[in-house]
């Protein structure tokens, strides 16, 4: 006995699909699509029939599509070919934004094996690529989960500035972090980004000093496929990657004038083109920013737009250095001995009464981030039990009188207008001993900069440090 026919209705079936699909006929256009496809791509079933399959600019399709060569238009309808493509690809959807998905495509073939088309369907895997970029972000976050949202710190300063983090994450206007470097202004930003009202959207960061100009543009507006030598594909920028919660720009004193005014008409319209693209993509996103320079000076010497500081000034949050907070330090020491101890497995209970002294009293140029380098360098010497004077790194042992605590607060009160920039200069190469890198992160400038006033001032390096 044969089996009842059954009339299955195809395309009811085809619209509870949750993927995209699409049907192409041999010359290109499409000829079906279904429910998800309106859905995800934001297109009607009634803008698409009959248009190329090129109206979705897929940037998988550069190297299969044959233009000017005739039939077959698409290498997927050529005998060689073999039949299924997998690819991982960009679609442009009818808003200009991108979905990231993955695709499937088939030739359909007639009943004497005759190509009569193709179907693709396509797997939105832009939840994917936001659970990608939370595992690296939270996998920083790792060993900070003690002290506030990570960040460690029971001084007085620091609950203030725990106080105004609490108040800034309440608003959405922009917020900038002020710190030298090594002050941990990463994680003011994250914890901004957790305690705010953004917290279940994205949070993208991007460190705007480890990139030229071009590459910067890139990677903060995305571009198109073909916008310049190598781009064989579209890339989504981090402004559009972060749509709906916090982007972290951090060095932003470090950005090119240029890409100052692309950054200020995001502030100011919301809205911002791709490289090598001319349609607007509108975007809600809360900035945060952070540098370890002087915006103000740098306006001063047209470095910075002024029109873009009283844009991302809104909110600013100071972050004292290492040595403006000593009754950290040994709270910090505990914290990075621990985590140490969990990751090496290693009997190292602490440091000994002279080894912190020699901690207490050194001046962490380098801040947080060169106190736990010290003592991950210290954590390996020693063998056991305490780490001793010994074990510490040749730049804490040094006998430098210069390098102490109230000289420092002399060039930081220069820093804040007190004195003259010559006289901070000075003062600032005595505390380094000449080291001019140095001597700019005590005077939160660039190295050029201690180059140009040395000149400017006709400052003699010898007679600085032999009076």
């Amino acid at each position: 006995m044969k089996p009842p026919t059954i009339s299955f209705p195809w395309e009811q079936i085809i619209s509870t699909m949750n993927d995209v699909l699409m049907v192409i006929a041999l010359d290109g256009t499409v000829v079906m699509v279904n429910q998800a496809f309106e859905t995800h791509t934001g297109y009607t079933k009634n803008e698409v029939i009959g248009q190329p399959c090129t109206i979705l600019e897929c940037d998988a399709c550069e190297l299969t599509l044959n233009p000017g060569k005739g039939e077959p238009w698409c290498a997927l309808f050529e005998p060689s070919h073999e039949g299924i493509k997998r690819c991982r690809c960009n679609l442009r959807k009818k808003d200009g934004t991108y979905m990231p998905a993955l695709k499937n495509a088939s030739v359909l073939r007639d009943d004497q094996g005759a190509a009569v088309g193709s179907v693709e369907t396509l797997t939105d895997i832009s939840e994917l690529d936001r659970l990608d970029r939370e595992v690296v972000q939270l996998s920083r976050q790792l060993d900070q989960e003690e002290g506030f949202y990570g960040i460690i710190g029971k001084s007085i300063v620091m609950q203030r500035v725990f106080d105004v983090i609490q108040k800034t994450a309440k608003s959405d206007a922009p917020a900038i972090i002020y710190g030298e470097s090594g002050t941990g202004k990463e994680l003011v930003a994250r914890a901004i980004h957790m305690i705010g009202r953004r917290k279940d959207k994205p949070y993208v960061q991007l460190n705007c000093a480890a990139l030229n100009e071009s590459l910067l543009e890139s990677e903060l507006f995305g571009h198109t496929k073909g916008a310049f030598t190598g781009a064989l594909l579209h890339r989504v920028g981090r402004f559009e990657a972060a749509n709906g919660g916090d982007i972290f720009l951090d060095e932003v004193g470090d950005i090119p004038l240029s890409i100052q005014v692309k950054l200020l008409r995001v502030i100011e319209t919301k809205r911002f083109e791709r490289v090598g693209d001319h349609q607007p993509i509108h975007v809600d996103v809360r900035i945060i920013t952070a540098t370890n320079k002087n915006l103000e000076e740098m306006i001063q010497e047209n470095l910075f737009r002024e029109d873009l500081f009283y844009r991302v000034n809104v909110l600013p949050i100071y972050l004292p250095p290492l040595r403006d907070r000593q009754e950290d330090i040994p709270v910090l020491v505990n914290y990075f001995i621990r985590n140490m101890q969990r990751k090496n497995h290693k009997i190292i209970s602490g440091l000994t009464k002279g080894a912190m002294e020699k901690i207490m009293t050194y001046y962490w140029p380098g801040n947080i981030r060169e106190l736990k380098s010290a003592l991950e360098y210290a954590f390996v010497i020693a063998e056991r039990g305490m780490i001793d004077i010994d074990h510490l790194p040749p730049q804490i042992l040094k006998e430098v009188s210069s390098l102490n605590v109230d000289v420092g607060k002399s060039v930081r009160s220069l820093r804040q207008g007190k004195g003259s920039k010559k006289e901070a200069l000075i003062e600032a190469l005595r505390i380094s001993q000449g080291n001019k890198s140095e001597a700019a992160r005590i005077l939160g400038v660039n190295r050029v900069t201690v180059w140009n006033r040395m000149k400017k001032y006709g400052i003699d390096l010898r007679k600085v440090l032999i009076p």
